[in-house]
């Protein structure tokens, strides 16, 4: 190969934006780096938090027709972020230690896509 890859930022559908940013930023921490076109009507969001980057855009699909992601996200600490979360968001998958090598949990976000926050054991 005569290129190298320097990152993956993964760009998820919603059928509200304005929704997606506040349960990201209000909820999860992020910030709003990018907003397109313009905060009035926004179709894509990029938003980020230390090294883990996000972008939206509006649902060109029907909702039937729509894919559901799952993203794996790997804080420093799970269990510090299991405290925090369990109390205020549905949980999906409650937080385990499973024979692959990973302590982790799981919730929806408010699109239905699968955030999972593990973190390697051995």
């Amino acid at each position: 190969m005569t290129y190298q890859l320097t990152g993956c930022i993964p760009m998820l559908e919603t059928l509200n934006l304005t929704q997606t940013i506040d349960f990201y930023t209000n909820k999860l921490g992020f910030q709003l780096i990018e907003l397109y076109p313009d905060s009035h009507h926004p179709t894509w969001a990029n938003i980020k938090r230390e090294n883990v980057e996000i972008m939206f855009t509006t649902q060109t699909a029907s909702p039937k027709e729509a894919v559901k992601s799952s993203l794996y996200l790997y804080p420093t600490n799970v269990d510090a972020v299991w405290e925090e979360i369990k109390g205020i968001m549905e949980i999906e998958l409650p937080i385990q230690t499973f024979d692959y090598g990973m302590r982790e949990f799981a919730i929806r976000d408010c699109n239905g896509h699968l955030l999972h926050f593990g973190k390697q054991t051995i």
